[in-house]
């Protein structure tokens, strides 16, 4: 699978930092927070780099609620680059997060990833912010449909829409042109008829579910400590979590690539890849 960006460089990791954050593990009561860092090593490309810009720009809600032809562009999109994205597999972080959870050291998982990965490792009982791509749902009659399904359909209404690349997105989506993009036809809900038919994420401009929210504030509050792992925590919806653990006297530990939003808030900073650092600290637990 190949996406917009490579995997930077490795680095030293720092060994007082290392030790900060496998005692906060070593404690127990860890709430962790994920970002697109995870699953990058699974081949999902993140939105920013290591510098925190934006290398590539996302659907927004407004545009896929405005028009057939937003909604077009966007299924036309996902719709070629779904089966790459499904085929991604959980990396060594996502199998060290699941056995950090299995032996007891986590107090809550909460993540803005939408690829499933955290369950695939065998991580239960996930909070899900931003929601799972795997599912469908309709706007008009609140229907929900497997995204499989869905891609059935798409498959059925477009038989001969075929995409030469091996690109993916950080939504599973890939760039095509607005000529092959108007050749793509849309498919309807099967129970109202309605068109508005959107994968259960939280595209970018809408909100996340206040229900969720209020749960990761309550992970967060009651913890010993918050791990936030692979984000740069430049969306709001992962960084006033870190700047409610900090309001609380939660200590706060980053492990990520570059520099992050909540540097201020932040207790412990790991500047590495998450694969040199978290099976690492794995076998450390179980020593």
């Amino acid at each position: 699978m190949t996406g917009v960006t490579t995997l930077p460089p490795r680095t030293p990791v720092d060994e007082q930092g290392y030790a900060a954050v496998r005692g906060l593990l070593q404690q127990g009561g860890v709430t962790v927070l994920t970002g697109a860092g995870m699953s990058t090593a699974s081949g999902i490309p993140d939105y920013r780099g290591p510098d925190g810009r934006r290398r590539v720009q996302p659907m927004q809600y407004s545009e896929f609620l405005g028009s057939a032809d937003g909604r077009r562009r966007y299924w036309s999109r996902a719709f070629s680059g779904w089966e790459r994205f499904a085929a991604a597999r959980p990396n060594a972080s996502h199998e060290a997060v699941a056995a950090w959870q299995a032996a007891g050291a986590l107090r809550g998982l909460v993540t803005q990833n939408v690829d499933g990965l955290h369950q695939a490792a065998g991580a239960s009982d996930v909070l899900e912010l931003h929601g799972n791509l795997a599912r469908v749902v309709c706007l008009d009659c609140s229907r929900t449909y497997p995204r499989a399904l869905m891609h059935a359909w798409l498959r059925a209404a477009n038989p001969l829409f075929r995409v030469d690349t091996d690109e993916v997105r950080p939504d599973g989506d890939v760039v095509l042109s607005e000529a092959q993009v108007a050749g793509f036809h849309l498919v309807h809900c099967p129970k109202c008829g309605g068109d508005r038919l959107k994968p259960d994420v939280v595209f970018f401009g809408g909100a996340v579910d206040r229900t969720l929210v209020d749960r990761a504030f309550a992970l967060v509050e009651s913890a010993r400590s918050l791990l936030v792992l692979g984000s740069s925590l430049q969306v709001m919806s992962g960084y006033r979590f870190v700047r409610r653990a900090a309001a609380m006297g939660v200590p706060v530990a980053v492990v990520t690539r570059g520099g992050t939003r909540g540097h201020r808030e932040t207790d412990v900073h790991l500047d590495a890849l998450l694969g040199d650092v978290l099976p690492r600290l794995t076998v450390d637990l179980q020593a």
